[in-house]
């Protein structure tokens, strides 16, 4: 008899669908709510999705997860409160990025990381009323570390390939396997992925750290003799224990790849691993495939931005293709209360940051040494976001202005990101305002948190001086003049974190909740974004 091996996680969910994702030990028929889905095999791991359709509008459906007729979910003798399927308005969002494994799963305590924030959310959300629990979650990159696992991981490794290189990194699929694993199922966690509607994106970590940061990092990784099987199985685990999850029945239904996994009957590793193979490709200045993906919540749409394998770094240094662009601003239109564009790497750097990393892709352009040295710094210092792509900054810049400034503009823009270990709020103004409040929200780490001497770093990195003066040399290397101005209001916030964004009609507060050893989770802030419209008089 087929056990669950992982999950159920709840994954998209609509006014009237939803898709429920587990992991089991064998092939097996999946129920939820009386749908069905056959499991599909990948290596040694066997997977299925549930698409649930005709599900009661505003309504909280608790539900059972049962392989061959057999209840597995939830667990016989569980305490937690029972997972439910919520099909009532998006209200409250959570979101961050950075979250690695914990030392012991099972236990909230701080190890060498700090204390797991989503841990200690779970925890409180456990004993709280079910109005108070938030309506989804955004994880925005660096799920699993594939090149920093835990100690105990490192010691399966070992034993696994016997030393073979890379040392103390995954390579395989079953290795990828292990790392969520690890992640996913710790029974807060499994318990609050069960209940809260989940969309995901990758960063660096979920393949390798500074993953993409240039043309002359993928040559040196190509030329590893691992790197084939592990950028194969690296973006093969993604589309399997991330990216399906993404997309709703619909497209589901319509996604030719998913179509042909599940309907092989047959172990699909090669296949997949064929098309993560050609995924990572660049070809005529265009990616193959298209990571990046939306989802409405209401009058709200999440546009998820892909900022790593979407890059284009043979020529002009872009973070996304002209194509696939081209997709974001067509769907980044429409009549919406809120836009909220995710990407793993903030939009709006420290501006210090932000210059230097202009400027440092200037001098990796230069012919000679000062290329070479500008390509050293840029990976040592990990300069590889939004503003090291300046061509893609500006676009990005441009389209938020032109969304913002538009009849029925939406009530406010919010890029939200993680990657850079600390916390913030910076609001964007241009010089002709925007009718949209214009803002970069950043939550990182979850669970990561950097030692204390790095504060001083990220506090400098807003410092006007060195942003002054960075500009002017900026201005003497023939950068242009950045398209928008902003100014930080909230922040640098250290330590291991989980933020919320509440949206009710044209309103949004945003709240930062930072994990403490003794104390739990504590506000550290809460700010109104776009403040609810006072109240006609009445006359």
């Amino acid at each position: 008899m087929a056990d669950l091996v992982l999950g159920p996680v709840l994954r998209h969910v609509d006014s009237t669908s939803a898709t429920v994702w587990v992991e089991t030990d064998d092939a097996c028929e999946v129920d939820v709510l009386g749908r069905l889905a056959r499991t599909f095999q990948v290596g040694e791991q066997h997977f299925a999705l549930v698409s649930i359709d005709g599900l009661e509008p505003g309504a909280s459906i608790p539900y059972q997860v049962r392989l061959d007729g057999v209840a597995v979910w939830p667990e016989p003798g569980s305490d937690m409160p029972p997972c439910r399927i919520r099909t009532r308005t998006v209200e409250k969002i959570l979101f961050g990025s950075c979250r690695a494994a914990k030392a012991a799963p099972g236990v909230l305590e701080a190890d060498k990381l700090g204390v797991d924030a989503l841990d200690a959310y779970a925890r409180r959300m456990m004993g709280s009323p079910e109005r108070e629990w938030p309506d989804a979650l955004l994880l925005l990159g660096d799920q699993v570390y594939a090149d920093e696992p835990t100690p105990r991981m490192r010691e399966w490794l070992a034993r696994r390939r016997d030393g073979q290189e890379p040392r103390g990194e995954v390579v395989s699929f079953r290795e990828y396997a292990g790392l969520y694993h690890e992640s996913w199922a710790d029974p807060e966690i499994r318990w609050l992925m069960s209940t809260v509607p989940t969309s995901m994106i990758f960063d660096d970590h979920d393949v390798r750290d500074d993953w993409n940061t240039s043309r002359a990092w993928r040559e040196q990784m190509a030329a590893k003799p691992w790197w084939r099987e592990r950028i194969r199985a690296g973006l093969a685990s993604y589309w399997v224990y991330q990216h399906i999850g993404n997309l709703g029945p619909g497209e589901l239904a319509q996604d030719p790849l998913y179509r042909r996994v599940t309907g092989a009957g047959t172990d699909v590793r090669e296949l997949l691993e064929d098309f993560a193979e050609q995924a990572d490709k660049e070809v005529d200045g265009r990616k193959p495939a298209r990571w990046s993906y939306y989802r409405d919540f209401g009058r709200v749409r999440l546009l998820v931005i892909d900022t790593r394998n979407g890059r284009i770094l043979d020529g002009q240094r872009l973070m996304v293709g002209p194509e696939e662009f081209d997709w974001i601003e067509r769907n980044a239109e429409g009549d919406f209360d809120h836009l909220l564009i995710g990407s793993s790497l903030p939009w709006l750097m420290p501006p210090a940051l932000s210059h230097f990393q202009s400027l440092n892709e200037r001098a990796a352009d230069l012919p000679g040494w000062r290329g070479r040295l500008g390509e050293k710094v840029r990976q040592a210092a990990d300069l590889e976001h939004w503003p090291a792509f300046r061509a893609s900054f500006e676009r990005l810049a441009r389209l938020i202005h032109r969304l913002g400034d538009a009849p029925g503009a939406p009530g406010t823009i919010c890029v939200l990101s993680g990657d850079v270990h600390h916390s913030y709020v910076a609001r964007a103004t241009y010089a002709r305002p925007t009718k949209s409040q214009v803002l970069q929200l950043v939550c990182s780490p979850v669970h990561n948190e950097p030692p204390e001497m790095f504060h001083p770093a990220f506090a400098l990195s807003w410092a006007a001086p060195i942003a002054s003066a960075l500009r002017w040399l900026a201005d003497r290397r023939g950068i242009s003049p950045d398209p928008v101005r902003w100014q930080k209001i909230s922040g640098p916030h250290f330590g291991n974190s989980i933020a919320s964004l509440v949206v009710r009609g044209r309103s949004a507060r945003f709240t930062l909740e930072t994990a403490r050893s003794e104390e739990g989770l504590v506000k550290v802030a809460e700010l109104e974004l776009a403040p609810p419209r006072a109240k006609a008089p009445h006359l």
